[in-house]
């Protein structure tokens, strides 16, 4: 068992070393080359790094002191190791932030830089790749480097001895679990407050930025007279790059943790006679995670490689992305099946033998890939749902929203069909085990995921200098193309994150139940206790959709009202004589986005701990609760959110005859973007989180609430 985590620990050393150095080499390449005609380029680039430098460090004046005392109450009070282990958590998930977002303000000028000297899509998409490449490998290197360190401390320190208890307290608990779930918990929230605070922060700018330069002053998208166009683009690193890589880590780890949970629960506690399958189970998921590192490395090098056929189809070249890395991790992982599973004791679970933990990681697998296609069916320019939505445009914003509230519902059911097929397929193949499993194979290549969702913001903001700097049409057409895929493999991403949270989520749920069941792992849904639990999740997530939606509109409210005083009290600023306060815009959205972001980001965390008083069933019901409503709600507002994006790129392309940019047409499909916006970018991916968190929190606290409860 040594040699694995030896080699596991060995291969994420290195790979978050080599995430780090490519880093850096890219900042030191970037300071070293700029060309005079670049000079403007390059000083709006740093005006961005600047600006989001700023934001994250005054977030983190807020997200340090929470972290440091709840990670001070876990280990005076659960379990002594945990509160270093939450801690550790939110080191690694803050560690793929900065990364991420330091990788992509310099790739922003990179990218705008490439279209500007070669001329050529395929070039440029090669760039915005290869900067989008650092966030993917950070969230898969770091997010592994962080379990391993804990695997190393649980079985080559302490021997795997797992009787813990707080400092303070005395409630014995299973001191493995525990590092486990707060090593987890730690990623969830920092995920959970980059995402919701990032999320209002760029939305409120984009949707300020986009009335006032498209509906009230009929100016050109990103117009640097705007004020509110830097803080979105400010927004855009924050947000979708930083933002993303904490969210899908946290994904990426709760899937991991889930099927150690089920493990311990399944495997250990049914006697001596598992310990092997017991300790196989244990890190099999770490193994297939390395070996997707592995693939998704040799997916993007080979993608880089073909950098003059990008041109010709950059949504098909980095879906290649997406194949090379997952066929290399389902060769790899039937290897690493067959060499941890051939000579031990199966459970009876296992129904295939050896081979039925590989089965659950390919059903994970594919309807990840699944799930990822029809996102795009349902998001992309290049199929009918998006243009039949463009087409309803000229009919006014009524039946633009209306249609697209139907796009988005309707593109429930095949996402939800594939994973709940997979969800019995993989439970029939392999137990409950196979659900965790199923939910690691759909993530086993998130760092492709990650680089190909990271492409989206950074051709984005590389459209947003090139406008801003009037480098002129030939060059903003390069970089709305890379944006219009963009904005498809953003989808395509919060798919993939959705669809994992649902397989971790259900796996959570079965390792909560376990904690309190003996024997079979069963819930009573037809206690009144569960269906009660089960009435207050769903509601919670309508209101946590709530609270998200209003908070970004009124700051985007004040936003577009500060942005239009300085066009009265400056009348210059529209002449083009005077430049825009723009540092005045930046801290408003600052300070509007962390003061709105305290009390959604800790609901999930303070929710479950009153409800376990009310007893197991009442919590269990809940998180089922919640689940049933958030997967398909998040579904409805990434689709409906990204169709709607899309739709305004199909008119703005000159796609939908008769009608372009400054169009009656156009101006509806600003409003649909402008709906849009905040259900993808800001409720959508904050759902998966919460559900997850949830359910983590009551994993965690369920040794402390075990005895405990008024019912």
């Amino acid at each position: 068992m040594d040699i694995y985590v030896y080699g596991v620990t060995f291969i994420a050393i290195a790979a978050a070393l080599f995430v780090v150095l490519k880093n850096y080499l890219s900042i030191k390449v970037k300071k070293n080359h700029t060309a005079k005609e670049e000079d403007e380029m390059l000083h709006l680039s740093q005006t961005i790094q600047k600006g989001a430098k700023v934001f994250m460090k005054t977030e983190y004046q807020t997200i340090i002191p929470v972290v440091v005392l709840i990670g001070l109450g876990f280990s005076l009070f659960i379990e002594a190791s945990s509160g270093l282990t939450y801690i550790l958590g939110a080191c690694m998930s803050s560690a793929v932030v900065f990364i991420g977002m330091y990788g992509a303000t310099y790739a922003n000028y990179r990218v705008a830089r490439r279209a500007f000297k070669s001329k050529s899509v395929g070039r440029t998409v090669w760039t915005a790749l290869k900067g989008g490449s650092i966030s993917g490998l950070s969230v898969q290197a770091f997010g592994m480097l962080g379990l391993t360190l804990i695997y190393v401390l649980q079985y080559v320190i302490f021997k795997n001895y797992t009787v813990g208890h707080g400092l303070i307290a005395n409630l014995t608990c299973d001191a493995n679990i525990m590092r486990c779930t707060t090593y987890s918990l730690g990623c969830s929230t920092v995920a959970m407050f980059n995402r919701v605070a990032g999320g209002n922060f760029t939305k409120s700018a984009d949707i300020s930025s986009d009335i006032l330069n498209k509906l009230r002053h009929d100016l050109p998208e990103d117009d640097p007279r705007i004020p509110n166009v830097l803080a979105d683009f400010i927004g855009d690193n924050v947000n979708d790059i930083a933002g993303n890589c904490s969210d899908l880590l946290e994904s990426f780890v709760a899937t991991l943790v889930a099927s150690q949970l089920i493990a311990n629960i399944v495997y250990k506690q049914n006697g001596v006679e598992y310990q092997a399958i017991y300790e196989m189970t244990c890190l099999f998921p770490i193994v297939v995670a390395t070996i997707g590192l592995i693939g998704c490395t040799a997916g993007i090098v080979v993608a880089m490689m073909r950098k003059w056929s990008m041109g010709e189809n950059p949504a098909g070249e980095l879906n290649k992305v997406t194949y090379i890395s997952a066929s290399i991790t389902i060769i790899g992982s039937l290897i690493a099946s067959y060499f941890m599973f051939g000579n031990v004791a199966l459970y009876p679970d296992f129904k295939a033998g050896w081979i039925s933990p590989w089965i659950a990681a390919l059903l994970g697998i594919i309807s990840g890939v699944a799930v990822g296609k029809i996102t795009e069916i349902y998001t992309s320019t290049d199929y009918h749902f998006v243009q039949d939505l463009a087409k309803v445009s000229p009919e006014g914003a009524a039946f633009l929203v209306t249609l697209g509230d139907a796009l988005g519902f309707r593109s429930c059911l095949p996402p939800g069909i594939v994973i709940a097929t997979s969800i019995v397929l993989s439970y029939i193949s392999c137990g409950l085990y196979g659900i965790a499993i199923a939910a690691l194979g759909m993530l086993s290549f998130v760092g492709a995921t990650v680089s190909i969702d990271a492409f989206g913001p950074i051709s984005d903001n590389a459209g947003g200098i090139a406008e801003g700097c009037h480098l002129g049409e030939e060059f903003r057409a390069i970089t709305d193309k890379l944006d219009a895929t963009g904005n498809t493999t953003a989808a395509i991403g919060k798919g993939f994150a959705i669809g994992s949270a649902a397989y971790a989520t259900v796996s959570l749920i079965f390792a909560y139940v376990g904690n309190f069941t003996k024997g079979e792992i069963v819930l009573n849904m037809a206690n009144p206790f569960a269906i009660a639990g089960g009435l207050v999740g769903a509601v919670l997530v309508a209101y946590f959709m709530a609270l998200l939606t209003q908070n970004t509109i009124d700051a985007a409210v004040h936003m577009a009202d500060a942005g239009d005083k300085q066009f009265t009290e400056n009348p210059g600023i529209l002449d083009g004589t005077v430049k825009p306060d723009y540092d005045s815009i930046i801290k408003m959205a600052t300070k509007l986005a962390l003061k709105k972001m305290l009390v959604p980001s800790i609901l999930a965390i303070v929710i479950p701990v009153p409800c376990l008083l009310l007893g197991y069933e009442f919590v269990g019901g809940m998180l089922v609760g919640s689940t049933l409503v958030a997967i398909p709600m998040a579904i409805f507002m990434g689709n409906s959110g990204g169709a709607f994006d899309n739709a305004k790129k199909y008119v703005e392309e000159g796609l939908l005859e008769g009608y372009s940019k400054g169009s009656d047409a156009h101006k509806t499909t600003v409003i649909g973007d402008t709906v849009g916006d905040t259900r993808k970018d800001v409720v959508g991916v904050a759902l998966d989180i919460f559900i997850k968190m949830m359910s983590t929190v009551a994993n965690t606290l369920a040794p402390v609430f075990s005895s405990v409860h008024l019912f």
